[in-house]
């Protein structure tokens, strides 16, 4: 097992507005990405298409534990809405 590897965004400067105040910068997450496999882009990709394969396959492991009054009716939806 590698080591974790550790980035932080740079910090919003004040009085900035971002939808996401963890993130501010966007770019930075894919310039993160593209550093921690040392820029080779074939690999980011294969590996964020790795997630989130996994991703939905603890999706439907969930929905098949939950049952429906617990969720209220809820269903996970594996695809995103369109914007």
């Amino acid at each position: 097992m590698q080591p974790a590897k550790t980035l932080e965004p740079d910090q919003a400067s004040p009085g900035q507005a971002c939808p996401d105040q963890a993130w501010p910068d966007q770019a930075w997450e894919v310039e993160a990405v593209l550093a921690w496999h040392d820029d080779n882009a074939k690999a980011a990709i294969r590996a964020l298409l790795d997630d989130c394969k996994h991703l939905r396959q603890q999706l439907a492991l969930a929905e098949s534990a939950m049952s429906r009054g617990m969720t209220r009716g809820w269903t996970p939806r594996y695809e995103r809405d369109v914007l």
